[in-house]
């Protein structure tokens, strides 16, 4: 038993370091700018070797969007503030956060941005990962509009799910409109709108 775990923990880890050279080369060239020879070179492997790994390119980069979405998380969770029970961060705020962070990281966002439209296809590779995130996301951010109207901190006749759903299509199209010279931050309107949905009083 322990012979077999051996093997498999080094392919585990050898996974976990392509995601992670793959993060750093597509955030730094951008997925255009990116092949997958190139990646497999800087993880030191074969470009055979390295789709050994993941079974095809569309699930290599769907793996790199996973890698990427938990990174997100694993930085900004217990560093932002927010308006959730006690003042701590809830999925309204962290959303806000990853937005900012990702002007610095524009390969990662021209990667989702392909990506999420090319996976309209339900027989492309990456289509389950947007499936998969869009249902957590909606489900995250629904249940802290919910958290925010009992603390009265967010317009009371506003309907968690819709806001949530509106919420992640000014995200998603924000990220397109920066790879268009966009002139504001995303972060900076995204946090407009979310200010304009804060603090209404609950008898309005």
């Amino acid at each position: 038993m322990a012979a077999s775990r051996g093997p498999y923990a080094k392919g585990v880890a050898k996974r976990e370091e392509i995601l992670r050279v793959a993060l750093e080369v597509i955030a730094r060239q951008g997925y255009r700018k990116t092949s997958t020879r190139e990646l497999a070179a800087a993880a030191g492997l074969s470009e055979a070797g390295l789709l050994h790994y993941f079974g095809s390119k569309e699930e290599l980069f769907a793996a790199v969007l996973r890698a990427r979405d938990e990174a997100d998380a694993a930085r900004v969770a217990g560093t932002v503030s927010g308006d959730g029970a006690g003042g701590r961060a809830d999925a309204i705020a962290m959303l806000s956060a990853i937005v900012r962070h990702n002007r610095t990281v524009p390969g990662l966002v021209q990667l989702y941005s392909t990506f999420s439209a090319e996976a309209g296809d339900p027989e492309h590779g990456s289509h389950e990962y947007f499936v998969e995130r869009y249902d957590a996301l909606r489900a995250a951010l629904g249940a802290a509009v919910r958290e925010r109207q009992a603390a009265g901190t967010f317009h009371p006749k506003a309907d968690p799910e819709s806001i949530a759903t509106l919420l992640i299509a000014l995200s998603d199209g924000l990220q397109v409109q920066s790879q268009y010279q966009l002139g504001a931050d995303p972060a900076d309107l995204m946090n407009h709108l979310i200010d304009l949905l804060a603090g209404a009083p609950k008898n309005r």
